[in-house]
């Protein structure tokens, strides 16, 4: 299954991750955790992500339940605010999406229909496209880098808008579980750039 991916592999990122915020002077090393996120609250300073699978042989949406964190309380310990989705994973090899349902706080695989898919497509376009009059959406595989317009139903259509985006990745630095003493938005970081 083509899963959505982030940039960097789990075990490299979170070495890297922890010695670098060691380094830094922390005091004792905390923990690193990084997963996708579907809810954020800036107001009261909450994500809520799905945590990666750390097991590569084995692909996953993701570790349920989801998990909810307090954003660090200095500002600048947090990159770019995250963009929320409840979209997992696109296979458009079966043509089968995976996203996660908040009312059943479990994860949802659905068959589609491709109208068009266009390849190679290097950026995203941002917030789905719906169409009620075509009864269509279109959405953004980052994985394969696929533009998909399928087929919507009434039900797909009447679905938050949401649920068609995949939320950013974020990486984040703990040692309460429930506060996030560092943030990373890595879908809006150019890991390029960073030196390492």
């Amino acid at each position: 299954m083509a899963a959505i991916k982030s940039k960097l592999r789990w075990p490299t990122a979170a070495a890297a991750c922890a010695a670098a915020l060691a380094a830094a002077g922390c005091g004792g090393l905390g923990q690193v955790e990084q997963g996708r996120v579907i809810a954020y609250n800036p107001q009261a300073r909450r994500v809520t992500l799905i945590r990666e699978a750390r097991d590569p042989a084995a692909p996953s949406p993701g570790l349920l339940p989801p998990v909810t964190v307090r954003t660090p309380a200095d500002p600048d310990e947090m990159g770019p605010a995250p963009a929320a989705g409840r979209l997992m994973q696109i296979d458009s090899n079966h043509h089968q999406l995976v996203i996660f349902d908040t009312d059943r706080a479990d994860f949802r695989t659905m068959r589609y229909s491709a109208i068009e898919e266009r390849r190679n497509v290097d950026r995203d376009p941002g917030t789905p496209q719906i169409d009620r009059a075509r009864k269509t959406i279109t959405i953004y595989s980052a994985g394969t880098r696929t533009l998909i317009t399928l087929a919507a139903d009434d039900a797909m259509l009447a679905m938050p808008a949401d649920t068609w985006r995949c939320g950013d990745v974020v990486r984040y630095y703990y040692k309460d579980p429930a506060q996030a003493m560092r943030l990373m938005n890595v879908t809006q970081t150019d890991l390029s750039k960073s030196g390492g």
